[in-house]
């Protein structure tokens, strides 16, 4: 009984439908094109955040009771994209707190951070403009100008971070199936990765699209252990999912 604090019935079904995916294998830079904005789905492969995404559209396709792939399309769209509408490469929600923002506007999700201790975090966000030849289709001027746009706005404001220090003391406030984001002292980015918070007996893991694992795997260690050996993360943001 003890264990069912960690849990919510819409968590536990993103957890198991996460599960189908594991040991599919991981790969970068899946929607990357040159050419016109476009949708694009790959459920044969992911990176950390094409795997959250997949997963919360068929989620929410299953607690509606519309399992459909139309119903799928108009989901991943709607939490990939700004508005849920495409409108350009600067429509994609490319850095975390973006992408957080607006998904809770729009109710797919709520951040949860604050009252798990999170303190506003202040960071000069422009990792993709400096690091533009990453991105090919930040090889058009246009396109550049308008992601610069978008770093500029997204420097302006705060997110609040867990710190490193404060996770094991608010870990039994996460439950199974939230979003775990993790930040980092990384120049110009806000997170690093991104996964589910899954509840294994008493202890706490990430399932998530591993690049380290080639693959989407639960972690084998603790998320607390995650954090520790990773030097480069501070702390983690953490969003649940709404329905």
């Amino acid at each position: 009984m003890r264990q069912r604090k960690y849990k919510s019935l819409y968590g536990d079904l993103i957890v198991e439908i996460g599960r189908l995916f594991i040991n599919k294998p991981y790969k970068g830079g899946t929607l990357d094109n040159v050419g016109k904005e476009k949708m694009i789905v790959n459920v044969s492969a992911f990176d950390c955040t094409t795997f959250v995404e997949t997963v919360l559209a068929l989620a929410r396709c299953v607690a509606d009771g519309k399992i459909s792939h139309n119903q799928f399309m108009r989901n991943l769209k709607l939490i990939r994209y700004r508005q849920g509408k495409i409108n350009g490469y600067s429509s994609r929600l490319h850095y975390f707190t973006d992408w957080l923002r607006d998904n809770e506007q729009k109710k797919i999700l709520k951040d949860v951070s604050i009252s798990l201790d999170g303190k506003p975090k202040h960071k000069k966000i422009n990792f993709m403009t400096f690091h533009r030849e990453m991105y090919p289709a930040l090889q058009n001027k246009t396109q550049l100008a308008k992601m610069a746009l978008i770093e500029k706005k997204l420097s302006g404001k705060t997110f609040s971070v867990i710190g490193k220090n404060k996770v094991t003391m608010q870990k039994a406030k996460i439950l199974n199936g939230d979003i775990i984001a993790f930040t980092t002292n990384q120049e110009g980015l806000d997170a690093a990765h991104v996964g589910f918070a899954v509840w294994q007996k008493k202890n706490l893991h990430l399932l998530h699209a591993s690049s380290k694992e080639g693959s989407i795997v639960i972690s084998p260690q603790t998320l607390i252990t995650y954090l520790k050996f990773n030097r480069n993360l501070t702390g983690i943001i953490v969003a649940r999912p709404l329905f």
